[in-house]
């Protein structure tokens, strides 16, 4: 019986295996965190491969190790060593979707985020704002998000559009540069017309490994300041708060710590009050970002971006004020 020589079938159809790549940056992507500009270059390989592509020593700049957190500089060359796609059945791409857009120039983008929407994908989260305007814009050359807000947080959310704009953005947010002003309700009377909580903050995980945080003599300094607007029979008070620091949950917590926590905050807030809330219809957390004054992160020019409550918010304020006695 003749033999026949066995022969590898190979699909033609297949993609070719991944390979390394050298990788030059560019202006754009100059002071650029290396994890960053990663996520950026490899659309759809999870944030896990790529870190431990980092740590292993498998990504390096200018043919030297580096980490997470290296700032890129342009013209530095980055190696990209062949990273695994999601497997079949994973998480899909994030959806495209459009936002309420406040203000648009070349380096900024300002939109009216919803609440119930996170501002970026991890943490069990798939995808977020930044992600979905990613996935509506796909020929922008960068959209990058400049500051956070909480995902049931409404309001006035900045996304850079070059890095100029970004670096800039982000040493204000870090100096305490603008005015950012959000629209509360808390639960009970409010007493003072107007206080100013300086207490330190600090991030802690739970037993069940969900981000908290509170007050805490070894956290960082934190200064919130309270003013009132309008008092509910006692039961509800409508307050201004306005960031001087930017910490983690910084006002609801901030506000539960005078025992007034934000109505329908499930982490900081009472189930009892949420429960009432969402028997009203109302099934969202009271705290929107109504108003952010900066300056032009490239221009300086004044900027003022201005946010209305939503119609939830609305409606809820109008139910608590025919409810008074």
């Amino acid at each position: 019986m003749p033999l026949f020589p066995m022969r590898k079938i190979v699909d033609s159809s297949a993609p070719p295996a991944p390979a390394v790549r050298l990788v030059d940056v560019g202006a754009e992507h100059e002071g650029q965190r290396l994890d960053n500009f990663l996520l950026r270059l490899c659309k759809g390989v999870p944030k896990s491969h790529i870190y431990k592509a980092i740590r292993d020593g498998q990504v390096r700049v200018n043919k030297g190790r580096c980490r997470a957190e290296t700032r890129l500089a342009a013209g530095d060359t980055v190696r990209v060593p062949p990273l695994r796609l999601p497997a079949p059945g994973s998480a899909p791409p994030a959806p495209p979707a459009a936002f309420p857009v406040l203000y648009e120039d070349a380096h900024l983008l300002v939109i009216d985020k919803p609440a119930g929407v996170a501002v970026h994908g991890g943490s069990g989260v798939s995808f977020g704002v930044i992600e979905q305007l990613r996935a509506a814009r796909p020929d922008e050359r960068m959209l990058e998000l400049a500051h956070r807000l909480d995902r049931e947080t409404s309001g006035v959310l900045m996304v850079a559009r070059s890095r100029k704009a970004l670096v800039a953005l982000h040493d204000m947010m870090r100096e305490g540069g603008g005015r950012k002003h959000y629209l509360a309700l808390v639960v009970g009377d409010w007493v003072n017309d107007r206080q100013h909580i300086r207490l330190p903050l600090l991030k802690y995980l739970t037993p069940g490994g969900e981000r908290r945080v509170r007050v805490d003599a070894l956290g960082k300094p934190s200064h919130t300041i309270i003013t009132l607007q309008r008092r509910y029979a006692g039961r509800y008070s409508l307050v201004g708060a306005e960031l001087r620091t930017g910490r983690t949950h910084q006002i609801r917590v901030h506000l539960a710590s005078q025992g007034h926590p934000v109505a329908g905050d499930e982490k900081y807030g009472p189930d009892a009050v949420r429960a009432a809330l969402a028997a009203q219809g109302f099934r969202r957390m009271f705290l929107h970002a109504h108003r952010l004054e900066i300056p032009h992160p490239v221009s300086g020019e004044p900027l003022v971006f201005d946010s209305p409550l939503p119609p939830a918010c609305r409606a809820l304020l109008d139910y608590l004020e025919q409810a008074r006695p």
